[in-house]
This record gives C-alpha cells, sequence and structure tokens, in this order.
C-alpha cells in the first residue's frame, strides 16, 4: 500500500526571499519569543498519536516545537512569525546516531577495506591515537559533528575513548559545543597506550562542565567496554562503573558487546542488578538466547551499527535486528567509526533494510515461508525515535511532538532522485541523501539552510583537517621507526 502525498504539485523553496529569512533567523536566534512557521510540508512526525500529515504546518517557538497541524495559519500561527514556505518538502525529527567515535574524524576512509576488528584497532587505536593531542581531538570531532549535521543527524553520542587528559576531554566537547550538534559525550579511557588516568574520576567534572553552553544541549554519559577482552579489566563495565555513572546520575553506553564472552557478561549484569533502560549495549551481534532474554526483560536498550557489524566483520557480521525485535527491543541506530565506513543515517537505514529483509527471505528458504520483514517506516523509527530513547533524551527529541525540542529537517522531495513525491517515508529511506537535507534546526537554531551549512568557514576547516591529520600521520609513522614494535 502506497502512503500518497496530497500535497501540491512540488516545487523547490529556492525563491529570493529565502537569504532574507535566513537573516531574519540569525537576528532573532537568541529570542525565545522567536516564532517560525513551516506550511504545506508532508510532515511524518514519527509520535504514533500524531501519525504522518500529507500536507501539514509545524509551529516553532524559541527552541520549542509548539503546534503541529494542517493549516496552522488559519488558527493565527504566522503572527509575528517568520514563514518559511516548506512545500515540495518532507519534514522530519533529526536523526539520532547513538554511537560514533567523533574523533577520528581527520581519519575519514583512511581503511576503507579493513577487514576485521584487530585491523581497526591496529591502525587506529594501537598506532593513530596516542599521537593526538588536544586541538586534533577538537578537528575531528568538530568535522564528525558538522558531517552529521550535514546529512540530518542532530543528535549524535560522541563515544570518546581518546580522552588521554582533561585537556583532551575538554576539546572533545568543547567541539561539540561549538558546532551546534546537540550532542552527547561519552566518555572513556583509551584502550591503549600512556594516558593520565583521569577517568572516570573526570565525569562529574565534564558533566558540570558541558552544561555551560547554557541550554543544556550537550550533556555526558558514561562509556566502557563489555568485557576485559579488548583492552583489560579497567575500561570494562561492572559495578565499580555503574556505581560512578549512578552517583553521578549519568546513563552507560557499552562498546563492543559481541559473542560469547559479552553473552555471560550480559548475564552477569542480570544478576547484579545492572542491566536497565539507562544502559545502551552497542553492537549486540552474536549474542546468545539467554543474554537477549535478559535485555528485553530489563529494558536494557539496543545501539546497532549496520555497516559497522557488516562491513568490518563483527562476530557473526549479521546486524541483530531480529533478535532485538524478538526480545521486544526496538534499537537505535549508528555509524561507528568513519575510517572505514560511511558517516550517514540514510546508508544505515538502507542497509538495515536491505539486510533483514534478504535474512528473511533467505531463512525462510527451507520451510518455505517468509519470515516477518522489517518496514521503511521500522528504520526511519530506529533513526529517529528509537535512537533518542536509547541515548536517553526520548522526552526532548526524536519525534515532532508540540512541546519537544525543535530538532527537524526540511528534506526536498523534488530533486531529480526523489522526485515525484509518491511515498513520503521510502522517499525519505530510500530516495533521499545528504544533498535533499535542505534545513536543519537543533534546538529551533538553523544549523544547514539552503543546502549549505550555516556560519562554517569551509576553507579553514579543510585546512585544519588536512594539518591534523598530517601531523597524526607524521607522528605515527616517526614512533613506528624509532620503536618497530609500536
Amino acid at each position: 500500500m502506497h502512503r500518497l502525498s496530497s500535497a501540491q504539485p512540488v516545487h523547490r523553496p529556492t525563491d529570493q526571499a529565502r537569504p532574507a529569512l535566513l537573516d531574519r533567523l540569525r537576528r532573532t536566534a537568541g529570542d525565545p519569543g522567536r516564532r517560525i512557521l513551516f506550511t504545506g510540508a508532508t510532515i511524518l512526525t514519527m509520535d504514533p498519536a500524531l501519525g504522518t500529515l500529507p500536507t501539514g504546518d509545524l509551529l516553532v517557538s524559541g527552541d520549542t516545537i509548539t503546534a503541529v497541524g494542517p493549516d496552522l495559519r488559519a488558527r493565527g500561527a504566522a503572527t509575528d512569525a517568520v514563514v518559511v514556505d516548506a512545500s515540495g518538502t518532507v519534514l522530519t525529527p533529526g536523526f539520532v546516531d547513538t554511537h560514533r567515535h567523533a574523533w577520528q574524524g581527520q581519519l575519514r576512509r583512511i581503511i576503507p577495506d579493513v577487514d576485521d576488528l584487530a585491523g581497526y584497532l591496529d591502525t587506529t587505536l594501537v598506532r593513530l591515537a596516542p599521537a593526538y593531542r588536544p586541538e586534533d581531538m577538537y578537528v575531528g570531532t568538530r568535522l564528525a559533528a558538522l558531517g552529521a549535521v550535514d546529512a540530518g543527524i542532530t543528535t549524535l553520542l560522541d563515544l570518546s575513548h581518546n580522552s588521554r587528559t582533561a585537556a583532551h576531554s575538554d576539546a572533545a566537547v568543547q567541539a561539540l559545543v561549538d558546532s551546534g550538534v546537540r550532542g552527547i559525550h561519552a566518555a572513556m579511557g583509551p584502550h591503549f597506550g600512556a594516558w593520565d588516568r583521569q577517568w572516570p574520576a573526570d565525569l562529574a567534572r565534564l558533566a558540570a562542565w558541558s552544561g555551560t553552553d547554557g541550554r543544556g544541549r550537550v550533556t555526558v554519559r558514561l562509556a566502557a567496554l563489555a568485557t576485559e577482552e579488548i583492552a583489560g579489566p579497567d575500561l570494562a563495565y561492572g559495578p565499580r562503573l555503574a556505581r560512578i555513572a549512578d552517583e553521578s546520575g549519568l546513563g552507560v553506553s557499552v562498546d563492543a558487546v559481541f559473542g560469547a564472552a559479552s553473552s555471560a557478561a550480559v548475564l552477569r549484569w542480570e544478576r547484579e542488578g545492572l542491566l536497565g533502560e539507562r544502559l545502551a549495549l552497542i553492537h549486540a551481534t552474536g549474542l546468545t538466547a539467554e543474554a537477549w532474554r535478559a535485555i528485553g526483560a530489563s529494558g536494557t536498550r539496543i545501539s546497532l551499527a549496520p555497516t559497522s557489524e557488516a562491513q568490518i566483520g563483527l562476530e557473526d557480521a549479521v546486524p541483530a535486528v531480529d533478535e532485538a525485535l524478538a526480545a521486544g527491543v526496538r534499537p537505535g541506530l549508528s555509524i561507528d567509526v568513519e575510517v572505514a565506513l560511511a558517516n550517514d543515517m540514510f546508508t544505515q537505514m538502507r542497509t538495515l533494510h536491505a539486510i533483514q529483509r534478504m535474512r528473511a527471505v533467505n531463512g525462510g528458504r527451507a520451510t518455505r515461508r517468509v519470515r516477518p520483514r522489517i518496514s521503511t517506516q521500522d528504520v526511519l523509527d530506529f533513526a529517529t525515535r528509537q535512537g533518542a530513547d536509547t541515548v536517553g533524551l526520548g522526552e526532548v527529541t526524536g519525534t515532532l511532538t508540540p512541546g519537544k525540542q525543535a530538532d527537524l529537517l526540511m528534506i526536498t522531495a523534488d530533486e531529480v532522485n526523489n522526485l515525484p513525491l509518491n511515498d513520503a517515508v521510502g522517499t525519505v529511506v530510500l530516495g533521499a541523501d545528504a544533498r535533499n537535507v535542505d534545513t536543519v534546526l537543533i534546538a529551533g537554531r538553523v544549523r544547514k539552510w539552503a543546502g549549505r551549512l550555516v556560519d562554517v568557514d569551509l576553507p579553514r576547516l579543510r585546512a585544519e583537517a588536512a594539518a591534523s591529520r598530517d601531523h597524526l600521520l607524521r607522528t605515527a609513522i616517526a614512533r613506528t621507526a624509532d620503536d618497530p614494535a609500536a
């Protein structure tokens, strides 16, 4: 069944008034009484109670969505509002990336054909990570965050596991603040090499410092590994780290959850009372049925990284969406590492959609019964509402619900890759890409407009990224030359 839009014939809103509108929006960005009215869009609220509006309006007041409905103009919503003609577009919540190692931004696609986790660890965490200075942390994290915003990701959980000093951590948090993204600094100590051992004692300071943007847009979580196998016991989740997170009021994201060892860890956490909705497990590939039972029964969240699991080959290389759904868990989605993977949510949605449906058909061949297949609506839900719940921000973002923060996208439906608009969800998931992300609002502030990031000096960004990358490569090569075992 196609969900046909009843909107008027589409046209991209690129009229001469747009520069003036942007100027007005910039000048009034700090005004809590400033109102923006988007009119004439197809609106995918991702709120089950509100559903989809084939043609509708959305009102933003300050940093908050205050109304969604058909023809709000007729109810006086346009009074004193900046009116944005959104006809020919689809409005959606901003995407939520539930796990990315943003500090690696300047190393994008440096190992595009890495074959396994060991290859990633050796190149990135053993050889290059120790070369990072605080300024490199800033450059990589800000670059990754800006790339996320450009592709429509409004919330980014940065699993920052190269915080060698307090200054490294501060630089990573500042980069999130300066990028404009809704950022979550998930702090963890480095896997390998020398560092100050300031983590996890530094978490309380970071949590207090990150709120200095005055809007609560950047927050903190604790990050850890599932087991001791990769980096030893200090980084492994357990009662000590759970107690620290609880005392600081922080959620926890646990990376590298896969296989038999992680399955045993999940069951141990169940006995210790450490599972629950404030805990998110990342990857969750190759887990046992008993581990999934414990996860589902406790309300523990799951973050899938579809391209990472499949392309790098984590455990069985199959994103665990069927296992999560069978356990009653609707997962969030994530990017993971840009050193080898795409950095946008469109790719994650399409990859998961294709792999799960392939698996459903192939798995049912023996019985001649096709197993249940997920839909484009499902993966868009994973990328928005479920992602927000996974990182503990479900009350703040993830749907276009009045009262939530104005984190939203205006996606063009009249570009050659999308026209004509027949099914809005299908268009967003299967047709759109970063070029169609025309406008991005985060906490009511315009971060992308008419297809371009706002207030970003691109030539300077290019120069900083290249200089940082060159420093890291030179330092890593020199260190290897001095000590071939390094």
